[in-house]
């Protein structure tokens, strides 16, 4: 029996609400129908933005606001890839919805983390049973809340024959480890991938990311800077690990150029955020044991040329591709596994893995709000 799902996925780069449509039959075989980014108003990102990097006098007043704002933009798009589809919500099953992240902070006294998106609106407007608050289940047994999506990688890309690492680089770059020997899948948060380039480029180049990496090809790394970014503890700390843009944020940046002697040119800070990207990555998956036979690639820094040139030379022994070359799309990576995570979940399945969050023993994640 062939079951329609809709993933949901707003990530750290705040580039658009990735959309899909998708079957998942009874032997758990995931196929893509159909999948759409939907912008997020600019107003709408900027305020997100502020909210996950900075305080705010009225906070909690911003975050109510936000979480209905998401939850209608959600719920948009999803009638949005319906209509154009012709299908009725009758014929889904599920909506598995992420959420955008505000905060994460698994490490802290009282570890938590926050989505916002609110599923009671999604579910509403849609008519359709929605499935969210995947992450904290995985903290409240002792984890990160993160990565989740390696369980999906490891059903769609998980191989007998070669060492893979699955590659997203987000506003954060995390990977996924799939050894053929048996043993532990590994995943976890590497650093910074699109986030700190965006920031930089939103104020100092008047655009919201650099197109394929052009602007920051024109810049010269700056050695004494990209040295001090690499000595920030989160680089040394041991897996699993996890962090967000609430960390990695423009703030970092200047900090981190207030320890610097001498002013920097601002395309020459942006070749060294692209750098610091590609290594923080590199560095981790070249140390990996067994040797990785081949990296694929998805998110959106996968249309970063530079960055994947800089990835390749980083790891020169390595094949570097992207997952479209195993048949699904960099784009619909992320938003394909909420809808798989969503299955789980209404099947009664766990979904999260000890090995990659931390936590002490697996269990069935998010919550739902049934139709």
């Amino acid at each position: 029996m062939v079951t329609y799902f809709i993933g949901l996925m707003s990530g750290t780069s705040l580039d658009g609400v990735d959309t899909i449509i998708c079957s998942i039959n009874s032997s758990h075989d995931f196929q893509l129908i159909d999948a759409h980014s939907y912008p997020i108003p600019k107003p709408l990102k900027q305020a997100l933005l502020t909210l996950s990097q900075e305080r705010h006098p009225n906070e909690l007043e911003r975050y109510a606001e936000l979480d209905v704002q998401m939850g209608y933009l959600f719920a948009e798009c999803c009638i949005s890839l319906l209509k154009k589809n012709n299908l009725n919500p009758e014929q889904i099953h599920a909506i598995g919805s992420h959420g955008q992240t505000l905060r994460h902070y698994p490490d802290n006294q009282y570890p938590t983390t926050l989505q916002i998106g609110d599923p009671n609106i999604i579910a509403q407007k849609t008519r359709i049973t929605t499935i969210a608050d995947f992450r904290r289940r995985d903290i409240a047994a002792g984890g990160q809340g993160a990565p989740l999506v390696p369980p999906f990688h490891h059903a769609l890309f998980g191989t007998d024959n070669q060492n893979r690492v699955i590659l997203n680089i987000g506003g954060i770059a995390n990977i996924t480890f799939l050894p053929t020997t048996p043993g532990s899948i590994i995943g976890y948060d590497t650093g910074p991938g699109n986030g700190l380039m965006d920031d930089w480029c939103t104020r100092y180049f008047d655009c919201a990311y650099d197109p394929s990496g052009n602007i920051a090809s024109q810049g010269h790394i700056n050695a004494a800077l990209l040295s001090s970014m690499l000595n920030d503890t989160y680089f040394s700390q041991s897996f699993p690990k996890s962090t967000g843009r609430e960390y990695f944020s423009y703030d970092w940046i200047e900090i981190q150029l207030r320890k610097q002697d001498a002013l920097i040119e601002k395309n020459d800070v942006l070749a060294t955020l692209l750098e610091l990207s590609s290594l923080s990555i590199s560095n981790e998956i070249n140390q990996l044991k067994p040797s990785i036979d081949e990296v694929l690639v998805c998110g959106g820094g996968v249309r970063n040329n530079h960055l994947m040139q800089r990835l390749q030379e980083h790891m020169p022994e390595i094949t570097v591709n992207s997952t479209e070359s195993f048949g699904l799309h960099p784009d619909w990576v992320e938003a394909s596994a909420f809808a798989w995570l969503a299955n789980q979940t209404l099947n009664g399945l766990t979904a999260n893995l000890p090995s990659v969050t931390g936590a002490k023993e697996e269990v069935i994640l998010g919550g739902i709000w049934q139709v």
